[in-house]
């Protein structure tokens, strides 16, 4: 018994590392997955934001947003965010292929962390019928 009561608490330690939102003590995301759920692709392309803001005392940048394939495109706030200031990251996926599922990567380079932020977009495309 009191091995399972020390593994349920090793997880519900583990979960908040998984759903990471927080980078570095510098920004803080309000989400690093966006999903669109099931999309018509008569509807034409979608559209979201991810919103950083900046925890740290210095100015953070957003150097660069690399997405992985031309389907998807990416607009980012390319002003110094202030202390406490939010930026933003507009994401464009045209959904002009498929039908079927996908899940697309955004790598975002920001000021003073070592590593790039992962984010990721994510659904179901569909032809005509199929929402439900």
């Amino acid at each position: 018994m009191k091995r399972i009561l020390i593994l349920l608490l090793l997880c519900a330690l583990a979960l908040p590392a998984a759903a990471q939102k927080e980078f570095g003590g510098i920004a803080r995301f309000d989400r690093t997955v966006h999903d669109f759920g099931k999309i018509d692709m008569r509807d034409g392309a979608v559209s979201c934001s991810f919103e950083v803001t900046n925890i740290s005392d210095s100015v953070l940048n957003i150097f660069a947003v690399t997405t992985t394939c031309g389907c998807t495109s990416v607009v980012w706030t390319r002003t110094d965010i202030a202390p406490g200031g939010k930026g933003t990251i507009e994401v464009t996926y045209k959904n002009d292929e498929g039908p079927y599922p996908f899940d697309k990567t955004l790598t975002a380079y920001l000021s003073g962390l070592e590593r790039p932020v992962i984010l990721h977009i994510k659904g179901t495309a569909f032809k005509g019928k199929g929402r439900k």
